[in-house]
């Protein structure tokens, strides 16, 4: 009969297929490095992906292996044996490599045109109809355009402050913006006009306004289990995106996407009670059909660029930080869910306690000690066990980025490179001040919930 890992656990007895000493995990899983017995004992528990999710993982899959071999090759990338973000790599921003990538980024381009094409094509349809059409044509016609006006593209907006989140400018957090303004500067770009921060276990650089400001977005959760390194090249990563450029985060692309979205939304089916509602799911059959497919074809065309941006924005990480924290960074992300569970426990805590000592203390004082305490306690097994997991599943951080074992592997390939900007101590400690208000306020609304 074959042994559980609680029996091995239990026994300390060996692994029960190659009989090789494990890895006894206590509140880890206890699994077999020489013949990955138990590595992965969990049943996935996700919902089923759509379509359009299904391809974008089957593409992110392929593309971010063949982008692995060929930013491999020295006329395209690093140099074999030489780690992402060393010299063979620091004169890369803004490059662009490659016939096929030029050529895909002008079709989806063309395609972006042709999708703002039928919102203008809607509005102008309907302002005709409006002033010279009679009858129920004006009727249709304000109907055209106020389609066009819920497709219209859209330029994103800061978000408030208030809530579960704190809106930062430079005068709120002048040492912050000092070390964003470093990274930028190091990567090749610029800084952002201002920061959001929240609980998330995630971080991002997104743009605003007709004027495209950037706004960066610091998820605590994510934050507060980096090391002052790690940092540097989490910052230096989502600078990166910038620095190298990339077709889905333009303007145009970019609208055209939020359109392609609105249409698949408006299309969908409901559900049907009667024969109208057939008829209805009849009637928009083909034109959700012809909207999936040029999603798709969106998809397809700028998708291999995205992850090749994803790469190059690896790259700028490990040349601001060193190739050892970039690659810490993606050891993060794969405890990032486990740490999202750990703060949930904790608002789940802090709304059941009982009793009068357990209501006088404040449980978010301490919060994000407790968070990075929790992820430092993560033993190495823990993580190789995870990179393999990843390796097996497919782990990315959504379907545009490559898989997460690649780009660990790639930065962790040959001669580790050292870092340009060093977030020493007493650095660290200035920028940490300067949040300490944001943190408290952010741990007591988050348990507040």
């Amino acid at each position: 009969m074959t042994e559980t890992a609680d029996t091995v656990r239990a026994t300390g007895r060996g692994c029960p297929e190659c009989g090789e000493p494990v890895d006894v995990g206590g509140q880890y899983v206890t699994w077999c490095a020489a013949c990955d017995w138990n590595v992965d004992p969990g049943v996935r528990d996700e919902e089923t992906p759509g379509r359009i999710e299904r391809l974008r993982r089957r593409l992110a899959q392929r593309y971010g292996e063949q982008l692995l071999a060929e930013l491999s090759d020295p006329a395209t990338g690093d140099a074999p044996g030489t780690a992402a973000g060393t010299t063979a790599d620091r004169t890369r921003p803004g490059t662009r490599t490659g016939r096929r990538r030029g050529t895909a980024g002008v079709f989806a381009t063309a395609l972006a045109v042709a999708v703002h094409g039928v919102t203008v094509a809607l509005l102008a349809g309907g302002l005709w109809l409006v002033f010279a059409g009679r009858g129920a044509l004006p009727v249709v016609g304000a109907l055209m355009i106020g389609l066009a006006v819920v497709l219209r593209p859209r330029f994103g907006r800061l978000p408030k402050d208030g809530g579960r989140r704190a809106l930062l400018r430079r005068t709120d957090a002048p040492r912050l913006f000092a070390l964003l303004d470093d990274v930028a500067g190091t990567v090749g770009t610029t800084g952002v006009r201002a920061v959001v921060i929240d609980a998330d276990a995630n971080a991002s650089v997104r743009t605003y306004g007709i004027r495209q400001h950037r706004v960066l977005h610091i998820g605590l959760g994510l934050w507060e289990i980096l090391s002052p390194q790690e940092r540097i090249a989490l910052l230096g990563h989502e600078f990166g995106h910038y620095a190298h450029g990339d077709t889905r985060r333009s303007v145009l692309v970019g609208a055209a996407f939020q359109s392609l979205g609105t249409w698949r939304y408006t299309l969908a089916p409901v559900p049907a009670q009667g024969l109208a509602q057939d008829f209805a799911n009849l009637l928009t059959a083909l034109p959700r059909l012809l909207v999936d497919g040029v999603l798709a074809l969106l998809e397809h065309l700028t998708l291999r660029e995205s992850q090749r941006a994803e790469y190059l924005a690896d790259s700028t990480a490990a040349r601001a930080a060193g190739t050892e924290a970039a690659a810490g960074l993606m050891d993060r992300l794969l405890v990032s869910g486990s740490v999202a569970g750990e703060l949930r426990r904790e608002t789940v805590a802090a709304r059941t306690r009982i009793g009068g000592a357990a209501r006088r203390e404040d449980p978010s004082e301490g919060l994000w000690e407790r968070l990075a305490a929790y992820a430092a306690a993560v033993p190495e097994h823990e993580y190789e066990r995870l990179r393999r997991v990843a390796e097996r599943r497919g782990h990315q951080v959504d379907a545009t980025h490559p898989p997460t074992h690649l780009r660990h592997r790639r930065l962790t390939r040959g001669a580790p490179g050292g870092a340009v900007l060093v977030l020493d101590a007493a650095r660290a400690a200035e920028v940490d001040g300067e949040l300490a208000a944001v943190r408290r306020s952010v741990a007591r609304e988050l348990l507040r919930g």
